[in-house]
């Protein structure tokens, strides 16, 4: 059996230290709608993203699921993105999570503005003039933020 021999261990362990020492206790990062996002008569931003996410079927409004399509669609890169991101900010977790939540802040936004099915009703689009779903003041979508706890 042969036996080896390691060098530079302590330098190793220090390292690891600082980075769990950057890292913390991690943090949560929120992306949507938060609770201070109101329309100017003071309806919650939230509530009218449930209503245009999940539908009305009282106001024959069907679902349109913007946010779940956009967590499908992106989901499965998240974990990668925010590694990276961890090396290049050298693990300093409030500006990982920063950066990250802007990106998805991004992608959330993306994912309204080309949400095209199903589509507006025909007295719908006439009453409002155009035919894109989920943007009419732009309101909803340029509430779209994100918030870090750590």
């Amino acid at each position: 059996m042969a036996a080896l021999n390691f060098k530079g261990g302590d330098a190793l362990m220090a390292r690891l230290k600082e980075i769990a020492d950057k890292a913390g206790q991690g943090g949560t990062l929120r992306v949507g709608f938060l609770e201070n996002a109101k329309y100017p008569d003071g309806t919650p931003v939230a509530m009218v993203a449930a209503i245009n996410e999940f539908g009305r079927p009282d106001h024959n409004q069907p679902p349109r699921p913007f946010f779940r399509r956009m967590i499908e669609e992106k989901q499965k890169g998240w974990g990668k993105s925010l590694g990276n991101l961890a090396v290049a900010n050298e693990y300093d977790i409030d500006k990982s999570l920063g950066q990250m939540g802007e990106g998805m802040k991004g992608q959330l936004q993306a994912s309204i503005q080309k949400f095209e099915s199903p589509p507006l009703s025909p007295n719908t689009v006439a009453a409002k003039g155009f035919a894109k779903p989920l943007v009419d003041t732009g309101h909803m979508m340029n509430s779209v933020d994100y918030e870090v706890d750590t």
